[in-house]
């Protein structure tokens, strides 16, 4: 077992790296065109960045509080604000219809809602928020999360695909720690009271777990980075509607597959990681890639709802 882990790990580390050399190899190629977006003539997001730093007399940790806790919270409740209004009442049609697991939370149940709101305003307010305070006295020590001058596009994109690594190396294996019985048992099993998850649940979690998985994989690729507040606020958002998106329990257009996130809970003991690569190395997908929810696993470009058009196989008559 030992030997086939270290294996694995090798493995995984290959990729990993052999994959980051090829983002960075497009990212170059692409970043003349992209840059046009992130710094146009007359430098908007500088300017803007520098009325805001001015507005705030570049007092740092007012600076860091609203672009590392403000804004992503903002973007989390915003965006699952819409989800709830539809998992309580069923409306809009045009979000419901595209539900995972057919027949689940329809509606919701509001006490079990209640409940999860709770809990994640626990978790964001009483340990994320203290978490940024060593965070704030890191990014100082790096001298540039403050820096009056934005990191390039480019930079920013290189930023996100090391901070993608990061969080899927340290979510995966933090995950599977949980996983295991005595630790799924005092701690994990929380989080998978939701068998059909919605977006809230993202964060409805033990305390020791919301510090292990929800929190540090995220933080940590900017603490290693140094990198700009701007930067820190967009990844935090960023992953913050994304996991809320794997949890919302909707295969929603254009937005990322939740079919992989969705079917662990379901089954427990499948799809720990967020990208897959390190579920694919390691052999924790081999049930879900024998399942309609992996066909299903894509980004949905139409509108006519997967589970129309990948059905899940009729179930025999017992």
């Amino acid at each position: 077992q030992e030997v086939k882990l270290w294996d694995a790990m090798k493995i995984t580390a290959f990729v990993l790296a052999t994959g980051l050399l090829v983002f960075t190899a497009l990212a170059n190629s692409v970043s003349w065109y992209v840059q046009n977006i992130w710094d146009p003539p007359g430098h908007f997001w500088q300017t803007t960045w520098l009325k805001f730093y001015y507005l705030f007399d570049g007092k740092e940790w007012t600076i860091f509080l609203l672009g590392a806790a403000l804004v992503p919270s903002l973007a989390f409740w915003c965006f699952n604000g819409i989800l709830m209004v539809a998992d309580v009442t069923g409306k809009p049609a045009f979000i419901t219809r595209y539900r995972i697991q057919l027949g689940k939370n329809d509606p919701v149940d509001t006490k079990k809602l209640r409940q999860a709101i709770y809990i994640a305003l626990c978790n964001q307010f009483f340990i994320s928020l203290p978490m940024l305070v060593p965070m704030f006295y890191i990014m100082k020590w790096w001298g540039n999360t403050f820096s009056k001058e934005l990191p390039t596009f480019y930079w920013f994109l290189v930023e996100l695909s090391i901070f993608t690594l990061i969080e899927e190396i340290l979510f995966y294996y933090t995950h599977r720690l949980v996983h295991l019985p005595l630790l799924y048992k005092h701690i994990h099993k929380k989080h998978h009271e939701w068998t059909a998850p919605i977006g809230v649940v993202s964060v409805y979690a033990h305390p020791v777990e919301h510090i292990l998985s929800n929190t540090l994989p995220v933080m940590t690729g900017p603490m290693i980075m140094g990198s700009h507040i701007v930067s820190i606020a967009a990844w935090f958002s960023i992953a913050l509607i994304t996991t809320s998106i794997s949890h919302c329990g909707y295969h929603l257009p254009f937005l990322p597959s939740p079919e992989f996130h969705d079917f662990h809970h379901l089954k427990f003991n499948q799809c720990y990681g967020v990208l897959g690569v390190l579920d694919y190395l390691h052999g924790t997908d081999t049930v879900f890639r024998q399942t309609k929810a992996f066909e299903r696993h894509r980004v949905l470009l139409s509108l006519t709802p997967l589970s129309e058009s990948i059905p899940d196989a009729p179930r025999r008559a017992e």
